[in-house]
């Protein structure tokens, strides 16, 4: 099995779409990997999972899984596709069995950065836009954190309610991008869930948004993760 077999399949979280996963989409075609992004809605978790499925189910041969930030909770539920051969977690919640996003931020540490989400409107959350760069992008340029800002995607609560009912890195090897300055999951929270879920690590520096601001970097964890399970299979 060789690296060029493999098929990226890329899972962007909430309050965002699978457009900002276009410098990691580029990095990874130049490496020669299939790559496609998963536009799921982000209103139920269900529909999340349904939305990947079906884009697994059209990849040629096995794949590694990536999801960022909510993405994480999609792809440790997806996961469990056949044709998965491995989970990267980008600045990611990596739920255990019954945990949700919800259960995982309910009782943040003392002195943590609180995300400045807005009460929610009709059963969906945005971010504060004013502090949307601050809090989700601020090592990218203030012009691209607005545009991001400004086409939010709406995140349903209903999405950070579902549960996982069986993670996927409990069975499949896994890899873990912490980004050491995100103030939307605490590092220390990142850093928790890698080592419970036996997570090939790395840290850099980088806010939430080190997908958008770091390309190379996170292509070059999800590359190794590729030629990690080639050379194992």
């Amino acid at each position: 099995m060789t690296q060029a077999s493999f098929s990226i399949v890329l899972v962007h979280g909430g309050f965002v779409d699978g457009s900002g996963w276009r410098g990691v989409y580029d990095a990874l075609k130049r490496d020669g990997f299939d790559v496609a992004v998963v536009q799921i809605p982000t209103v139920t978790l269900e529909d999340d999972v349904a939305f990947t499925r079906r884009c697994l189910d059209a990849q040629p041969g096995p794949v590694v899984l990536v999801g960022h930030s909510y993405g994480g909770v999609v792809i440790t539920e997806a996961g469990n596709h056949p044709k998965v051969a491995g989970l990267a977690y980008i600045a990611a919640f990596a739920p255990d069995r019954g945990e949700s996003v919800s259960s995982l931020i309910k009782d943040p540490p003392p002195g943590a950065p609180v995300p400045p989400i807005l009460p929610p409107q009709d059963g969906f959350l945005f971010l504060d836009r004013a502090k949307f760069h601050a809090s989700f992008a601020a090592d990218v340029d203030r012009e691209s954190a607005a545009f991001m800002a400004d086409s939010q995607v709406p995140w349903g609560v209903a999405a950070l309610a579902g549960a996982v009912t069986e993670p996927a890195w409990r069975t499949k090897p896994s890899w873990y991008l912490v980004a050491a300055d995100d103030r939307m999951i605490p590092p220390p929270a990142q850093r928790q869930m890698a080592k419970r879920a036996g997570a090939t690590t790395v840290e850099i520096a980088g806010s939430h948004a080190v997908y958008v601001s770091q390309p190379d970097a996170v292509a070059s964890v999800i590359a190794k993760a590729a030629q990690k399970i080639a050379k194992a299979a």
